[in-house]
């Protein structure tokens, strides 16, 4: 059955996708030039914001038309959570088969088939809240994503419940790297291929401190078989950028630590190549998280030019 849509600014949202345990909306974009067998992004929101502001604050649809990718935005609704936040610490919510991870899944898989996207080139980015749902996601349904983007985020399974998810927010308590890789092993029945793992986070960031990027960091370096100090370090628009490559040189993991940058997703609007509109947890930070992110993934031209960042010598 095809997709019922309802126009909504630059997205449409989508009324049919399974039976939406998490009782979530999805906002969708498809650019005119879309291919078949296209790629799709994922984008989860934050805290506060919903799925048009995100999309006008990170720049994700003015990308899509510049690249021809797919875009998928499950919401949040107020009634599940009165900040708007997704409920990444609620058991009933950060598991396999059950509430928003479910929810989240059947959406990709009626976009999947509705608009005939590549399967295999299936991505997923969220921030803050959006981003500990990015980390549930990966987790739950590795098979699902070939890469996926945390940006102020936490990992998986670091909190059970409010009062965890607030401890850890500000940096107290994390589980152990090896607690944290079980959680992902045990999150389902996958042994790999594992997701590509893109983390972003502000130095200066009170909202969520910035040690759960390296809690994030070290919960997927045991998954991917690239435990120790980073293969390389480089320099991307003034911004330090580690990388760890596994034994086939390949790129498996990146990490942006903005020092000077607080809680939101980082953005460079102006220029040529700008992409989104700064705002509230839309920090001009000049540089475009999603720009970088696509080309990790290979979307965009130079990321397709450079095989997706995938050769970075060490």
């Amino acid at each position: 059955m095809s997709t019922s849509l309802i126009s909504s600014d630059r997205l449409s949202a989508m009324q049919n996708f399974g039976t939406d345990p998490g009782s979530l909306s999805a906002d969708i974009y498809i650019p005119e030039n879309f291919p078949k067998n296209g790629p799709l992004v994922v984008v989860l929101h934050g805290s506060t914001q919903s799925a048009e502001s995100y999309n006008l604050g990170s720049g994700w649809s003015t990308l899509a038309d510049e690249c021809g990718m797919a875009l998928l935005f499950p919401g949040q609704r107020l009634t599940n959570n009165l900040l708007g936040s997704f409920n990444w610490f609620e058991t009933g919510d950060s598991e396999r088969g059950d509430g928003e991870p479910l929810s989240i899944r059947q959406m990709i898989k009626q976009v999947v088939d509705d608009h005939t996207v590549d399967p295999s080139r299936v991505f997923i980015t969220g921030m803050s809240s959006g981003g500990a749902m990015t980390s549930v996601m990966l987790a739950t349904y590795p098979e699902v994503f070939a890469g996926g983007a945390i940006i102020a985020g936490l990992p998986y399974r670091s909190a059970n419940n409010m009062m965890e998810a607030i401890i850890r927010m500000n940096g107290f308590g994390s589980p152990s790297d090896n607690a944290l890789d079980a959680s992902v092993r045990e999150a389902s029945e996958s042994r790999g291929p594992w997701p590509t793992i893109s983390v972003w986070h502000g130095g200066s960031d009170t909202t969520v401190d910035s040690s759960n990027a390296g809690d994030i960091v070290g919960q997927w370096q045991k998954i991917h078989n690239v435990e120790g100090p980073p293969t390389h370090v480089e320099t991307v628009d003034s911004i330090p950028r580690k990388v760890w490559c596994d034994a086939d040189g390949r790129v498996v993991i990146e990490e942006y630590i903005i020092e000077a940058m607080g809680h939101g997703t980082p953005i460079s609007a102006g220029g040529d190549e700008g992409l989104g509109e700064e705002g509230e947890y839309m920090l001009e930070v000049g540089i475009s998280s999603t720009r970088h992110i696509a080309d990790f993934w290979g979307l965009t031209e130079s990321g397709a030019e450079t095989g997706a960042k995938t050769e970075t010598a060490a």
